[in-house]
């Protein structure tokens, strides 16, 4: 198995412990739960590990990198996967909320909404 297929797991177990619903973009259904987390959902710029849906409609993403990468130089891509969600998906606002970097090991947190938005590390995921 593949180190990113390993964080992989390891996020997924943390999503469910958090109380989100993990899904595959073929096997879709936001109305399963209140808090959906789909992964490899395409948008304008690539494909998002993880995009996060509350109430159906997307709130976050989360890229996932194998254990050892260093998660404060990858804040980036996650800005990027925000300003590229496709225009006709329902979204709580805009831009998307919450962004996180994760290698299922540690993981960081930005609120985009905050001025001057920074990444900090959290134990958790957040609950839907």
């Amino acid at each position: 198995m593949k180190p990113e297929e390993e964080a992989r797991q390891k996020i997924d177990k943390l999503l469910n412990l958090a109380g989100w619903s993990v899904q595959d973009l073929k096997d879709i259904n936001l109305s399963a739960s209140f808090g959906v987390a789909v992964c490899e959902f395409p948008l304008e710029s690539g494909f998002a590990d993880y995009l996060l849906f509350v109430d159906k409609k997307a709130i976050g993403v989360i890229e996932a990198k194998p254990e050892g990468t260093t998660l404060s130089g990858v804040a980036e891509q996650s800005e990027l996967y925000i300003a590229s969600i496709p225009k006709n998906l329902p979204i709580v606002q805009e831009p998307l909320s919450f962004a996180y970097e994760s290698t299922g090991t540690e993981t960081f947190f930005r609120d985009i909404r905050d001025p001057f938005p920074r990444s900090r590390r959290v134990f958790a995921f957040h609950n839907p």
